[in-house]
């Protein structure tokens, strides 16, 4: 499934570059995404990669034996290298744990790695000076694809680094071992390197001794950063790379496997590109059986993305990007002051928490206060997290729910009723499960059947519409906008910001029957 995602803003269209096509037996789509002028653009494209893996990634092998395995999955590589070339790409992304696979012990990981200078140290060419190091021949057959293809190439491999006993932090087998991304330029030259700060469960690696921020210089489109899959979740790299105004694009290789309500692969990377006004080149891995599927180039208005749980199959992404993405949060984007549901929503924010409603309008006033009889609060269990929740019953209404600190807001209207529940809900606390970190979370999720205890449960499909503003009085600045509709299909909000203290998402016209709508505030000091 391929989707294109629209914005807010009739400013930045889509200009259909093609079709959708079969090539080299790997599904392909190819759009554009461009703004007012047509030159101000560059073409991207990513990878979701259906890689061929070790059939027992415990057992020790040979580097011969390795290297059969991941020149198979290079092979492939090489044919979308050549795809997107003759449709003027100018960048490529390929996933995390594509060429090698996944689940190693650290010993069995060995003969896959690759050894590599530091690129700040050496300038290298690996595919014109082959043997100049050993063990590099997977960073040889990528810097000549990058030759092969005259474009910028981005790929995640593992490597090793030697190490002396003596060495603060230097494992007991001598040796270091990164999980790894590499920048190879159009010529071949290794540009950069990034090694994954923010492990997720692989034991195969180690955490660098100081966190790279990685970002790399093109002559097309200036600067773009780096980082890997659960480092999205997190200030370093992914925030501090941010802190260069110059950087206005980010390539993600990542190997995600999805987790609903709240964090499916196309939902967090579009998100990330919406909340920090930056374009977002995502090549996720291709194991549906595990629930890794979604990639996507995002740009805070569109998005173009791949989500398949059905085949497998690798899926080509080509887009035409710009080169200065026009952010969500501005005055261009900002809601008619007469509009009458944002005014009902300022009298609210205005009043808080003095305010009742009736059965056709919502009422403010300082004298009279809300009555919390409407909605009996519950609590049930959302991506491991006990929120608290109130159902959402009515056609129209304002429902308030609210979890230490956090206090989060509804304010929507439905054109019908559907036959399915949802709910309104709030978390404020330290995340534990799969990872340790501080969320805040204001969630209207359609819950999994009509019971109080499905809600938080794995939906993708909905038929329940809705017009509404969704808000709280968040204490981070660090919010991610997380919307998915039914058929998992992303939404662009109409209108994000802060007002009066408080940070809310508004929406109308939804594609589809919403399955979540979130605001998801990381505080980061508090992990």
């Amino acid at each position: 499934m391929v989707r294109i995602m629209s914005g807010a803003s009739s400013r930045l269209a889509f200009l259909l570059c093609g079709c959708y096509m079969v090539a080299l037996g790997v599904h392909a789509t190819e759009q554009c995404v461009a703004e007012d002028h047509q030159t101000d653009y560059y073409m991207a494209a990513v990878y979701e990669h259906q890689s061929i893996l070790s059939l027992n990634p415990l057992a020790l092998t040979s580097r011969t034996q390795a290297l059969e395995l991941m020149n198979q999955n290079l092979d492939i590589y090489e044919q979308q290298v050549m795809t997107a070339a003759q449709k003027g790409v100018q960048i490529i992304v390929f996933p995390e744990d594509g060429i090698h696979g996944f689940n190693f012990t650290r010993t069995s990981i060995y003969p896959f790695l690759d050894f590599m200078p530091s690129p700040q140290l050496v300038r290298w060419n690996p595919c014109l000076e082959p043997h100049r190091f050993n063990d590099t021949e997977v960073l040889q057959r990528l810097s000549c694809m990058a030759i092969k293809g005259d474009m910028f190439l981005v790929a995640n491999l593992g490597m090793k680094q030697p190490c002396q006993s003596g060495d603060r932090g230097c494992p007991r087998d001598g040796r270091y071992q990164f999980n790894t991304n590499v920048v190879f330029s159009n010529n071949g030259t290794l540009v950069d390197r990034y090694r994954k700060y923010n492990l997720y469960f692989e034991a195969a690696f180690d955490t660098p001794l100081q966190v790279d921020h990685t970002i790399f210089e093109t002559p097309f489109a200036g600067k773009f950063g780096v980082f890997t899959c659960f480092d999205i979740l997190f200030f370093d790299p992914a925030i501090r790379l941010l802190g260069d105004s110059e950087v206005k694009h980010i390539v993600f290789p990542a190997a995600w496997m999805n987790q609903l309500p709240l964090l499916a692969a196309i939902q967090i990377q579009s998100a990330f590109a919406i909340a920090f006004g930056v374009n977002l080149l995502a090549a996720n891995i291709h194991h549906p059986s595990l629930g890794m599927t979604g990639s996507g180039i995002h740009t805070p208005l569109k998005s173009i993305w791949h989500h398949d749980m059905e085949n497998l199959t690798g899926h080509l992404i080509i887009a035409k990007v710009a080169k200065n993405p026009r952010g969500l949060v501005g005055t261009e984007n900002a809601t008619d002051k007469m509009d009458p549901s944002h005014g009902k929503f300022l009298k609210i924010l205005a009043g808080d928490p003095y305010c009742e409603k009736d059965s056709q309008e919502v009422h403010c006033d300082e004298a009279t206060k809300w009555n919390m009889n409407a909605a009996p609060m519950f609590y049930s269990e959302m991506m491991y997290d006990n929120f608290t929740l109130v159902p959402v019953w009515e056609k129209e209404g304002y429902l308030r729910v609210c979890a230490n600190g956090l206090c989060c807001s509804l304010l929507y209207q439905r054109p019908t009723l559907s036959k399915e529940l949802y709910a309104l809900g709030a978390f404020d606390g330290l995340h534990t499960v799969h990872g340790t970190y501080y969320v805040q979370v204001c969630a209207l999720v359609k819950c999994g059947g009509l019971g109080f205890d499905t809600c938080g449960q794995e939906v993708t499909e909905a038929t329940g519409l809705f017009e509404f503003h969704l808000w709280g009085n968040f204490s981070t600045s660090y919010i991610f906008p997380m919307f998915l509709t039914s058929g998992m299909t992303l939404e662009t909000p109409d209108q994000l910001g802060w007002e009066n203290d408080h940070y809310f998402l508004r929406k109308s016209r939804l594609s589809s029957g919403l399955v979540t709508a979130a605001l998801y505030g990381r505080l980061y000091e508090r992990d």
